[in-house]
């Protein structure tokens, strides 16, 4: 082929995809909120028929035990709950002090119906995604007064993203007991946070007091949890409680009250004996307070840049634009974006300090799930508002003209032309890039969704409950006391678990054992 010919087509084939993207850009522009939501339910499908295949697993039985038992001998859901408090408050004196997190552990949905696995993805990607478009809906809408279409359009492709790149699907989406330690206790830190924030707005003094009085409820809540979350919960509300005292002390009550109710739960729970008793039994030893402080903050540089991947990038990318023009239209002030940059980093490495403190541990795959959605949440917040510091230059020193124009004020020039001139041409066409990596990569496993109708269209998953059916068969069979059951053949790339082994005295099997009373269970090798 002629190099002249070979430049026609490249000439037509560019001005077809530019025709292409202006005519997406311009659709997508009317009803982004639409759009962005769509994409974040479609991926969402597969991950919750996987959940049809779910299986319980590792601490669910050690943790259901004694609820278990007494669901089964009384069928009441009232002393099954009694039961998972009194199991709490065991473990309150003996293992550990996270004394809602246990009850929770302990109310498992599968102690009640084996084959109510399915309803555990549900639940805390439900309570998840509706607590963080809840939380980032009150920043971006009551704090930085952006419109509530364009807000919605964000969070849906924030979840969306992080869905897809989280740091341990299965210990987040599928298994019981990891999520609600964690990812769960996270979604209601999330909620009590924005009633918190829609407290101090209030204008009706009695919205303000129901609000107030939802916050300290679920700040309890929270103090009983993990202690990642527990943390970052109280650090956040003495910060809103000074901030409300300096700002309108006439509604310092709507911060106060939650953090007195929440650190009092923070502090019952730290104090819990069996915290001590278990860190006599445990040989790990941690860093002292000043150096797992100064090492959160390492710890949290490699993890941003651990958890900016291209994908990422390239979501970030396409909301610039959106955020330049989203920011510009915003109501809010604008003021101070290295105090919000710096209180950003500060709370994100102050996730990493108690594991650090405890155990000289960073990385833990439960704990990194909600430390990365915090990154996220604060990535694209600090986004947006470095976005309206530099779009509302001319009114954040009470009106006029900046005294005088830096370098950076012309490069934000520069840079809001350029966003304003491609009209939304950069944002379709990075979009069009994270759907192309999406579905079109090499490793089908990469991305969440994607691993997740791998394992449906290839059969692994059905495979893998057939075969989870067949075990738990023999686990209901009085006549059988010393069980052995075979590997799993296949199982889901998202159900990366640990299993039962050919010891019995592994703590897997005795959990198992345990669980359905037998004398022993344990894997035979084929």
């Amino acid at each position: 082929m002629k190099t002249g010919s070979l430049y026609a087509i490249q000439q037509k084939t560019g001005a077809l995809f530019g025709s292409c993207a202006a005519r997406i850009g311009h659709i997508a522009a009317k009803r982004p909120a639409l759009y962005s939501g769509l994409l974040f339910a479609v991926s969402m499908i597969p991950i919750f028929i996987l959940g049809r295949y779910n299986v319980m697993c590792i601490d669910d039985y050690d943790y259901g035990r004694q609820i278990h038992d007494t669901w089964a001998a009384t069928g009441s859901l009232w002393q099954s709950v009694q039961s998972a408090w009194r199991q709490s408050m065991e473990f309150y004196r003996s293992w550990q002090g996270t004394f809602v997190s246990c009850f929770l552990m302990g109310m498992c949905p599968m102690h009640f119906n084996h084959g109510a696995a399915w309803i555990v993805p549900v639940i805390m990607t439900g309570m998840f995604s509706v607590s963080v478009f809840a939380l980032g809906r009150q920043i971006l809408c009551g704090y930085m007064g952006v419109g509530r279409s364009e807000s919605s359009a964000v969070l849906f492709l924030l979840l969306f993203m992080f869905y897809q790149v989280m740091e341990a699907p299965f210990e987040g989406i599928y298994w019981y007991n990891g999520s609600v330690h964690y990812v769960f206790m996270q979604s209601v830190w999330f909620l009590a946070l924005t009633f918190i924030l829609a407290a101090l707005r209030a204008q009706s003094r009695t919205a303000r007091i129901f609000l107030c009085m939802a916050a300290s409820a679920l700040s309890v809540i929270v103090g009983g949890g993990n202690l990642i979350t527990g943390l970052q919960a109280q650090i956040v509300t003495a910060f809103l409680a000074v901030y409300a005292a300096v700002k309108n002390r006439g509604r310092i009550m709507a911060a106060a009250v939650p953090f007195i109710t929440g650190i009092t739960a923070f502090m019952i729970n730290v104090a819990a004996p069996g915290n001590r008793q278990r860190s006599m039994l445990d040989q790990d030893v941690g860093y002292g307070a000043v150096t797992s402080v100064l090492l959160s903050f390492y710890h949290a540089a490699v993890f941003m840049i651990q958890w900016t991947p291209v994908f990422v990038i390239l979501i970030w990318l396409a909301l610039l634009p959106f955020l330049w023009k989203m920011m510009k239209r915003a109501e809010g002030t604008f003021r101070y974006p290295a105090w919000v940059t710096a209180g950003a980093v500060c709370l994100l490495a102050a996730m990493f300090t108690p594991t650090l403190y405890a155990v000289r541990a960073a990385g833990l795959a439960r704990v990194d799930n909600i430390i990365q959605m915090v990154y996220y949440l604060c990535l694209f917040l600090v986004t947006a508002y470095w976005c309206g510091y530099f779009t509302h230059r001319g009114t954040r020193c009470g009106g006029g003209a900046p005294e005088r124009e830096t370098d950076g004020d012309r490069a934000a020039d520069l840079l809001g032309a350029f966003f304003e001139r491609t009209e939304g041409k950069m944002t379709v066409v990075c979009l069009l890039a994270v759907l192309v990596i999406w579905v079109g990569t090499a490793d089908k496993n990469t991305y969440t969704s994607i691993s997740a109708l791998r394992s449906l269209v290839n059969g692994e998953a059905e495979t893998f409950y057939a075969q989870s059916m067949e075990r738990y068969d023999v686990y209901t069979d009085d006549t059988v006391s010393d069980v052995e059951v075979k590997p799993y053949s296949v199982k889901p790339a998202l159900f990366d678990y640990t299993d039962l082994t050919t010891d019995p005295g592994n703590w897997v099997n005795l959990g198992v054992a345990q669980y359905y009373h037998k004398a022993s269970v344990k894997v035979v090798e084929e």
